[in-house]
C-alpha cells in the first residue's frame, strides 16, 4: 500500500477577497511549497492518472512519492499565479472547474462567484499545457441538499459544458465544499465521473485494484494558515489525524447536520 497525500488549493494570491481569504495561499508559499515537493522526489500525478493507478483490473504503475495538486473552483489566479510555478517544476495538476462561475459564462452563468475566476480560453490553455480538468458543479451547491433531478444537471451540465468548451474528456470531479452522500456519489458515477475527491483531511491510501472508493478520496486542505512545517509533515504523513485535528472534527459533526437537514426536507416535501 502506497499513502498519497492529495493537496487541496483554492486560490493564489496576495490580495484575497473576504471569503476566499482563509483558504486562499500567497504565491509565495504555494512558490516555496512546490520547490520543497520537486526537491524531496515527490512524482506529480493528476488525480485522473491517481484514479487509473488505482483502478480494478490494473492501472498504471504507481510511481515513487506520488503526490497530487488540486486546485478547486476556478480562480483566475490558476492561471496567472499557479501555473507559471508549476511549469516551472514541471509539476502535473488538476483543475475543478465550476463552469457557471467562469468570467465569460454568459448564458450559462450560474451562482455567485467569489472572486475573479478563469475564462473558457484560459480553461483551454490549462489543459492544453497538460493540466487536467476536473468537474466542480455548475453553479457550486451543496450538492447533497439538493432534489435529484437537480443534482442530476448540476452533474451533467458541468461536465458536459467542459467537455465542449475545454476540448478534453472530463471524468472527475471534486464535490463543491467536500459535501457528498451515498446518494450523491451514486449520481455523479452515473454522470460518467470515474473518480471524485471529498476532503476528509486524511491522506489516501492508494491500493492499486483494491477496495477504496473511488467516488470519496480524501484530501488535504492547504490553507492561508499552513505553515512549511505542517505542510513538509501533512505530505509525509506525519501524524496527519493531529495536525487536521479541528477541521476533521468540524467535517464529521456538520455531515451529521446535513444529513438530518436533507431529512427534514424530504419529510417536508411529502
Amino acid at each position: 500500500m502506497i499513502r498519497v497525500p492529495i493537496l487541496m488549493y483554492h486560490s493564489v494570491t496576495d490580495t484575497p477577497k473576504g471569503e476566499t481569504r482563509g483558504l486562499s495561499v500567497r504565491p509565495s508559499d504555494f512558490a516555496e511549497q512546490l520547490a520543497y515537493l520537486a526537491g524531496s522526489g515527490f512524482t506529480p500525478l493528476t488525480f485522473g492518472d491517481l484514479a487509473a493507478s488505482l483502478a480494478r483490473g490494473g492501472g498504471r504503475p504507481m510511481p515513487d512519492r506520488p503526490v497530487v495538486v488540486t486546485f478547486d473552483d476556478g480562480y483566475a489566479d490558476f492561471h496567472s499565479q499557479a501555473l507559471p510555478v508549476l511549469e516551472r517544476h514541471r509539476f502535473a495538476a488538476t483543475v475543478f472547474v465550476t463552469s457557471g462561475w467562469l468570467a465569460d459564462a454568459g448564458a450559462d452563468a450560474a451562482g455567485r462567484p467569489l472572486d475573479d475566476m478563469l475564462s473558457w480560453g484560459q480553461v483551454r490553455e490549462a489543459a492544453q499545457a497538460g493540466i487536467e480538468i476536473g468537474g466542480h458543479s455548475h453553479s457550486h451547491p451543496q450538492l447533497d441538499q439538493l432534489r435529484d433531478a437537480e443534482l442530476r444537471d448540476e452533474l451533467r451540465r458541468n461536465k458536459g459544458l467542459l467537455e465542449e468548451k475545454a476540448g478534453v474528456p472530463v471524468t472527475t470531479m471534486a464535490y463543491p465544499f467536500g459535501y457528498s452522500s451515498a446518494r450523491v456519489r451514486r449520481e455523479a458515477g452515473a454522470a460518467g465521473y470515474i473518480a471524485a475527491c471529498a476532503v476528509a483531511n486524511a491522506v489516501a491510501d492508494a491500493v492499486p485494484g483494491g477496495r477504496q472508493d473511488l467516488l470519496a478520496v480524501p484530501r488535504l486542505t492547504v490553507a492561508r494558515n499552513t505553515g512549511m512545517d505542517k505542510f513538509r509533515r501533512a505530505v509525509e504523513g506525519r501524524g496527519v489525524p493531529l495536525l487536521y485535528l479541528k477541521e476533521r472534527a468540524l467535517t464529521k459533526g456538520y455531515a451529521v447536520v446535513r444529513r438530518t437537514r436533507y431529512a427534514i426536507r424530504q419529510v417536508v416535501a411529502r
